[in-house]
């Protein structure tokens, strides 16, 4: 089950709520991309950034010039999905579905050599599964200029709306449309490096993404 905190609870929306620790994973292992939310010199300051997840921790990376990754203290994670748009017969009940996560808490920069090349790993793989036993491993210098952080999903919430809209009682004998315009998303075709050799084939792992899907 997912922690309760005062910064976890939710106040509006209660039965969008889901404690299930999977349904964190779920959010999170559908993503590509997450908002890492910071305080820099008082001013603050989100940022996207790839991340990777293994067990209940995730990982980010970035330079080791990255302020966002050395501004120290707590930060706020963010992964969101938006499903479809909810319209509704009245402008004030339009909405959306989605599945949020929010993760709260304090990195810790990640100096053990195996657990780096482990992050770095789950962190190409959650872009593209299959990469990281193609390319080529960081050598030295590359991991000296690539700083890594782990944050514990010890403290995180998560929010969904699926769904039809919700109107008040007397507008649903209103003659307007209402329903959900589902929002999809497909890989296109892949396109290759223009100094690529001719020759050298898709990876199966790359062609089989070439094909419509959603997130959920």
């Amino acid at each position: 089950m997912l922690s309760s905190t005062p910064r976890t609870t939710l106040h509006r929306g209660k039965n969008r709520g889901r404690a299930d620790r999977s349904e964190l994973y779920a959010v999170l292992d559908a993503g590509l991309i997450c908002h890492l939310g910071v305080v820099v010199d008082g001013s603050p300051m989100v940022v996207p950034t790839g991340y990777g997840r293994i067990g209940d921790t995730l990982y980010l990376h970035g330079s080791t010039g990255a302020v966002s990754l050395r501004a120290g203290g707590e930060v706020c994670v963010t992964v969101t999905h938006l499903d479809g748009i909810v319209l509704a017969r009245s402008a004030f009940h339009h909405s959306v579905n989605y599945r949020s996560a929010m993760v709260y808490g304090t990195p810790r920069a990640v100096e053990d050599p195996e657990e780096r090349l482990a992050a770095l790993r789950a962190i190409t793989e959650r872009l593209a599964p299959g990469q990281w036993e193609v390319v080529r491993q960081p050598d030295k210098k590359e991991l000296a200029a690539t700083r890594v952080v782990a944050l514990s999903l010890a403290e995180a919430s998560v929010k969904v709306r699926q769904g039809p809209p919700v109107d008040d009682e007397e507008d649903y004998a209103l003659a307007i449309w209402a329903g959900v315009l589902p929002l999809q998303a497909g890989w296109g075709t892949p396109e290759p490096d223009p100094v690529l050799a001719p020759e050298t084939p898709v990876p199966p792992h790359i062609a089989r993404r070439e094909r419509p899907f959603t997130s959920h």
